[in-house]
């Protein structure tokens, strides 16, 4: 699992320098095309990690619940996000790839409730749903980098 566990760091590290060079206004900016920002984005890649580790384990999240009720799947974005928020969520990015890393190596998922999620994949352990949940990241990586476009198209 280690190469997973990088794979996971890396996405992470591009999330995070996005989330720090990419002005507020932009990050909560919705690009014509789109249904939500940068931010929503990130806090949901956040948020998803939680959901596909920790509850289809049976095991308590390791953040606050706000982050999963409000970046889960079907969620819309908030428009109005504080500074502190977003510092919070580039803590969290990093923070939560380190714990669940440290959680899986102190077998902290005995247990797993098999899941089929909304890209056609079942999930049926802890590893399938790590290695799942980089494929899910990198897809949101992808959806920012086109929001970054389409916002600069926007100013042209």
């Amino acid at each position: 699992m280690n190469y997973h566990f990088s794979a996971h760091r890396q996405t992470r590290n591009n999330l995070l320098q996005i989330l720090r060079e990419t002005s507020h206004k932009d990050l909560l900016t919705i690009p014509d095309g789109f249904n939500n920002n940068i931010y929503w984005n990130i806090a949901h890649c956040v948020a998803t990690q939680q959901l596909l580790h920790y509850y289809l384990s049976g095991n308590p999240f390791r953040i606050d619940k706000y982050w999963v009720e409000n970046y889960k799947k079907g969620t819309l974005p908030n428009m109005d996000v504080p500074e502190s928020e977003i510092e919070d969520l580039g803590f969290l990015l990093t923070e939560t790839s380190k714990i669940l890393m440290k959680d899986y190596d102190d077998n902290f998922f005995p247990d797993y409730t098999p899941y089929s999620t909304s890209y056609g994949i079942d999930l049926k352990s802890i590893q399938d749903a790590i290695i799942f949940n980089n494929l899910h990241e990198t897809l949101h990586y992808g959806y920012i980098l086109a929001q970054k476009r389409a916002l600069l198209a926007e100013r042209i």
